[in-house]
């Protein structure tokens, strides 16, 4: 039977190579996750863009159509009068 101490050195170096594995795995899950949050963040930002678009659009479309309609009741203080 072999002596527990020259058991030691061997089971450290399996102990060692078993670390790097899963110091690498996590490396790589970490990297995965920062790819797949620069992604979510792209998109959240591409939302909130068009979020910000469509509210200009119906802003401008409030301007436009106010401004149709005072020349609408323009025309019809005019009609009115002849």
């Amino acid at each position: 039977m072999t002596d527990p101490a020259d058991m030691i050195v061997p089971l450290l170096r399996e102990m060692r190579a078993e670390n790097l594995a899963q110091h690498e795995q996590t490396r790589v899950m970490i990297a995965a996750l920062d790819k797949r949050l620069c992604v979510e963040g792209a998109q959240s930002s591409f939302r909130q863009a068009l979020t910000a678009d469509s509210l200009l659009s119906k802003l401008v479309t409030g301007e436009f159509e106010e401004r149709i309609e005072a020349l609408e009741n323009k025309v019809k203080e005019l009609e009115g009068h002849k």
